[in-house]
């Protein structure tokens, strides 16, 4: 397996991983939260994404920030993140979910203009 082949785990792979490390079972760690041992069960086998609020309390319990939690599951990029991704993630005043949605944003817009830019079609609209 080379670097390339990596994978990160998934957030709810994390979060059981980190639960495991604290030796916490998961109906204290569900109890503590203030959520029900099935959704958190979820949480971690991928089923459901747990919200802001959740992550947080989820996060905080494990002795982890929400943000570096969440981050620590994206994919990584051999060459790094663009200057763009990299202020997205930083910007203090945006939710987690604001940041991932417009880092998917930026990630499609560049995507669809390199694969136009391949095929001959891009236009420049400046």
């Amino acid at each position: 397996m080379n670097d390339r082949d990596f994978q990160p785990p998934s957030l709810g792979e994390l979060i059981r991983t980190q639960r495991e490390l604290t030796a916490m079972p998961m109906r204290k760690l569900a109890e503590i939260v203030g959520i029900s041992n099935p959704y958190l069960s979820q949480i971690e086998r991928n089923l459901r994404e747990p919200s802001d609020k959740v992550l947080e309390a989820i996060a905080d319990q494990l002795h982890l920030s929400a943000d570096s939690l969440a981050m620590s599951t994206r994919k990584s990029d051999p060459e790094g993140p663009s200057e763009v991704i990299t202020a997205i993630r930083r910007d203090p005043d945006l939710t987690r979910a604001q940041r991932g949605a417009l880092e998917e944003m930026y990630q499609t817009f560049t995507e669809v203009t390199i694969a136009n830019r391949r095929r001959g079609t891009a236009k420049d609209d400046g």
